[in-house]
């Protein structure tokens, strides 16, 4: 998670990431499985969904991972600018490489 969270920081195309150790119990495979997991909450934009996706199946070590966006109906002023500042903010230089 942590790879996985640096690497989309360093990309800009997430603004922040925090980690939750969760207890998993799922279907797979014809059972219920159980596993100790770290459930990774991202602040974003959509625009960038399909970008985190593609990262994430490059460095993710499961084959199946689930990657969900949440909407977000409010966001306070503040937060909104720092995320779209934190996002947008290198764009020139993103586009000069």
């Amino acid at each position: 998670a942590e790879k996985i969270a640096d690497m989309l920081l360093n990309l800009r195309l997430i603004a922040c990431a925090k980690f939750v150790p969760v207890d998993s119990r799922f279907h797979w495979e014809g059972k219920i499985e159980q596993s100790q997991e770290v459930m990774m909450l991202m602040e974003s934009l959509d625009a960038n969904f399909d970008k985190i996706e593609a990262e994430v199946a490059n460095l993710h070590s499961y084959d199946t991972f689930v990657l969900k966006a949440v909407p977000i109906t409010h966001i306070s002023k503040q937060a909104s600018a720092w995320l779209k500042q934190t996002l947008n903010g290198d764009v020139l230089k993103r586009n000069q490489l």
